[in-house]
């Protein structure tokens, strides 16, 4: 879960001394502050992570997709539950 800005809480980080001085040319050139950029880097970063999760999924997926056997299996769950649940029309 990613946070908004709803409840900001300070924290103390430690850089090198010439990556501070980029993030802080960065900041200077897009016209935001220092503590917006980490925050839109750090936002980033972590939704990257996610697709790349994604990709892994789709990836193992691909290598080792399901079974004949194993999309019947969950077709004919499926269709359990549907029957199981009461039909109201609309109308």
């Amino acid at each position: 879960m990613i946070l908004g800005m709803n409840c900001a809480v300070k924290v103390a980080v430690s850089l090198p001394d010439d990556l501070l001085s980029a993030a802080d040319e960065a900041a200077r050139v897009s016209g935001m502050s220092r503590s917006r950029l980490f925050r839109e880097a750090l936002t980033a970063y972590l939704h990257g992570r996610g697709s790349t999760a994604v990709q892994r999924y789709v990836a193992a997926y691909r290598e080792l997709p399901e079974t004949p056997e194993e999309i019947d299996a969950a077709m004919s769950s499926a269709v359990q539950l549907l029957v199981a649940e009461p039909y109201e029309p609309y109308g």
